[in-house]
């Protein structure tokens, strides 16, 4: 479905046939940050309305996507259910919580009518028959699917964001940089302003680390938390699902709505009775006074780019300014021997049980189908054929690879963090999301480096948080990483928000 259909689709159907009327002008609505808050203090004001705020954002997509390259359709639907939203309000006066916010989501999520890809061919005529299980309770909230987003494909690549059925997106800060993998053209896109909250999965970096190279708030919470049914998986055991936002506040509003039990993620049951009611009331300016925070100094390697870490200590100048106590050089005993084996290769298992509940296609059953059907990307076909030979723990094969609150290894290095911070009396550990620069597109693998996101949050199952702290030579930005003990997302939301607040980087990207 190429664009100029689309135009046509959205704008003379849905406003014609569907009798929608046509909306006021949409360049005159000013899409430049809009938060929820924003969005629904215009709605009660008849500023304007979910259709004419979604027409607005499609135009957006259109006329700035070609050279970024993030979206991978526009839901045809959108206005539509942007439309239903607004006959609700009307009758009710009530707005839900998400009520006519604009969601992009990225493509391995499950989007019922729209193509769940993971960016393979394999899967590019795949249409879910149902939401997955966080997309049902954001839609119940009100919020509108206005577009899927590029990856990287089968959510591989940390180090930049290439599928077979979009191709390569790029950083709108920079073109010629890559905007981190594999939540890339999530990210991309709520940078750029084509949506108001975005989702992304992490089963390493990317949530965090394409966070972090565009200028926004990136949430890992704790395994368990969320559930990820209906997700294409990478890695079950150390995957999420969370919000990529503009703000802290947003993405607490969105997270807020994903929490919960699900019977059909296992997991999940560890988040019974950790789980509040209410997570906006930690969005406090002054969340940084009085805590003790500290630096873990043993992430920052001598290869670190000077700018970012110039940024970083800016940013421990403004928490300590904020009325934090920076703890300096904390050091984990152990760290370096309980960080090592700690992945488990079992992409041929979960993906193969994806494929049998939710597919359900005799010619795309096995991982060797997926090969036989084949790639576009190089990176893909070879990671491709690295799992088809390799699977479970590189060393001792014999410690069984489990969930984070049964993993031997997981437990004992989350253990080791965990009881420091209780020592040193932390609120919470920091360091730089990535100590270096975004690579640039022809050279992502030579300059991936520095990417800190991979080293405790996946397998400890820790809660991570990255927030924008500044930007680097060549206007790319960078981020300061929040690690939180098991399910204290509220402290992690109380810093966070007092960071972000008292400092004010995020700034969107030049569009052409």
């Amino acid at each position: 479905m190429n664009n100029e259909f689309l135009k046509f689709f959205c704008f003379t159907l849905v406003f014609g046939i569907l009798g929608c009327g046509f909306p006021k002008e949409v360049e005159n609505i000013d899409l430049t940050e809009l938060t929820i808050t924003n969005i629904h203090d215009a709605y009660k004001n008849d500023t304007y309305n979910s259709q004419e705020l979604v027409a607005a954002y499609i135009e957006q997509i259109e006329k700035f996507d070609k050279n970024i390259n993030s979206i991978s359709i526009i839901n045809p639907e959108a206005l539509f259910i942007a439309k239903t939203l607004d006959e609700e309000y009307k009758k009710t006066n009530i707005l839900r919580p998400l009520h006519g916010i604009p969601l992009i989501v990225k493509d391995n999520i499950n989007t019922k009518g729209l193509p769940s890809t993971g960016g393979s061919l394999a899967l590019k005529d795949f249409i879910p028959k149902e939401d997955a299980f966080i997309i049902d309770k954001l839609v119940k909230a009100g919020a509108v699917i206005i577009a899927k987003s590029n990856m990287a494909e089968w959510a591989f690549s940390p180090k930049h964001t290439e599928s077979s059925t979009k191709g390569t997106t790029r950083n709108p800060y920079n073109l010629d940089y890559v905007p981190a993998g594999s939540s890339g053209g999530t990210a991309a896109s709520i940078a750029s302003n084509f949506g108001t909250i975005g989702l992304g999965t992490d089963t390493g970096n990317s949530i965090r680390g394409p966070s972090s190279h565009n200028a926004l708030v990136g949430f890992r919470t704790t395994i368990g938390l969320i559930s990820r049914e209906g997700i294409i998986p990478l890695i079950l055991r150390n995957d999420v699902v969370g919000p990529m936002c503009r703000t802290v506040e947003d993405a607490t509003k969105v997270m807020e709505i994903m929490v919960g039990y699900d019977a059909n993620d296992a997991v999940t049951k560890y988040s019974e009775g950790n789980i509040r009611n209410n997570y906006t009331q930690f969005l406090q300016k002054d969340g940084l006074k009085g805590t003790r925070i500290g630096v873990l100094s043993e992430l920052i390697d001598k290869d670190s780019d000077k700018e970012v870490i110039t940024l970083f200590e800016n940013a421990l100048l403004d928490m300590k300014a904020l009325g934090a106590q920076i703890v300096d050089s904390v050091k984990i005993p152990g760290f370096s021997s309980l960080k090592e084996n700690q992945w488990c290769i079992e992409f041929r298992k979960d993906v193969e049980s994806y494929l049998a509940k939710y597919v359900k296609n005799d010619s795309v059953k096995t991982l060797e189908d997926i090969i036989r059907i084949g790639s576009k990307s190089k990176y893909a076909t070879d990671r491709l054929q690295f799992f088809s030979t390799n699977q479970g723990r590189m060393k001792n094969p014999e410690i069984e690879c489990l969930d984070p609150f049964t993993d031997i290894r997981r437990i004992a290095f989350r253990e080791a963090i965990e009881k420091r911070m209780d020592e040193l009396q932390l609120d919470a550990i920091i360091y730089p999301t990535w100590n270096n620069k975004p690579a640039r597109i022809d050279l992502f693998n030579e300059e991936y480096k520095g990417d800190n996101s991979q080293i405790i949050a996946p397998h400890t199952g820790q809660p991570a948080f990255t927030v924008p702290m500044g930007y680097t030579t060549g206007n790319l930005p960078a981020g300061i990483q929040f690690l939180g003990r098991m399910f204290d997302e509220p402290t992690l939301i109380k810093l966070a928000y007092s960071y972000e607040q008292g400092t004010q980087h995020r700034k969107p990207p030049v569009l052409n």
